[in-house]
């Protein structure tokens, strides 16, 4: 689906695997992959801008969601990662890809489309300059 691209390219998001997000097959259950990708969104635009005492990214909306599921992921002790990028950006919408992986397997592969959003006027919007230099930190060089 992806290249998976360079480190300094990628936001990494750690977590591990709760016992409520094992299904009766003894696996994650699929609609868990959908919260590890929230999170790991809240992590790239909100949390870890937050504590590096910057703004974060507000206001955006998912206007799409793809996933393709490439191996079981079965309950384990070491942390499972999420790894996202950005493959578009555009005057008001961005692209995200994701993996959800550890060192040895990719468990997961996803895109997430998310536009800019006013909430108090209910209507889309278009990136600020600043969330345009945000989001060019994960933004991928064609090659």
């Amino acid at each position: 689906m992806q290249r998976t691209p360079p480190a300094e390219y990628r936001h990494v998001y750690e977590f591990y695997i709760r016992f409520g997000d094992i299904d009766s097959q003894g696996h994650v259950n699929n609609v868990k992959f959908l919260g590890y990708l929230e999170d790991a969104r809240l992590e790239m635009f909100h949390g870890d801008p937050v504590r590096k005492g910057e703004q974060p990214v507000r206001g955006m909306v998912i206007s799409r969601h793809e996933i393709d599921y490439r191996l079981p992921l079965m309950p384990t002790v070491y942390p499972i990662r999420v790894e996202t990028w950005v493959t578009e950006a555009r005057a008001a919408s961005v692209k995200l890809a994701y993996e959800v992986r550890d060192d040895e397997n990719v468990y997961a592969e996803a895109t997430s489309t998310l536009v800019a959003f006013d909430v108090e006027s209910n209507r889309l919007r278009r990136w600020t300059p600043e969330e345009r230099e945000f989001i060019g930190r994960y933004v991928v060089p064609r090659a």
